[in-house]
């Protein structure tokens, strides 16, 4: 039988309660396994011919989720485990995708089953169901 050592996680971080239960079984699996987090919050950024950032409301996000990100890497450090972070701007669904099979080189990608997105699907939201479908790692959904 052939195993494959888990080293590497991504998680999908939105702030959301899914997206923190999802880290945090993801700090369970990385202390049994020893391996390190990543976690990626991945900005919804509409195409600019339709979105004229302002300001004050990016900087507000900006801070929100930097704010965010700190608390996740806090939470996994008090846990015993490296937590490096990634923001992204473009398709949430896509990014996720890009930096598993890029050069991350991920073994495992954790993910709540719905986020803040308000497009519902009947089980799971439509970044999770996108992820589960286009990965070619293993994906565990947490709900």
């Amino acid at each position: 039988m052939i195993k494959k050592k888990i080293s590497k996680i991504l998680v999908p971080l939105d702030g959301s309660k899914n997206s923190i239960r999802g880290l945090e079984t993801a700090i369970t699996l990385a202390r049994s396994c020893g391996a390190t987090i990543t976690g990626i919050y991945s900005i919804y950024a509409p195409p600019h011919s339709e979105f004229r950032g302002v300001g004050s409301v990016e900087k507000a996000l900006n801070d929100q989720v930097k704010k965010f990100m700190e608390e996740a890497k806090v939470l996994a450090a008090k846990n015993g485990i490296v937590f490096t972070e990634k923001i992204a701007r473009g398709e949430i669904g896509y990014n996720i995708i890009k930096l598993a099979h890029g050069k991350g080189n991920f073994d495992l990608i954790v993910i709540g089953s719905r986020g803040r997105s308000s497009a519902k699907e009947m089980f799971f939201g439509s970044v999770s169901n996108y992820v589960i479908h286009t990965s070619k790692i293993p994906v565990v959904v947490v709900k």
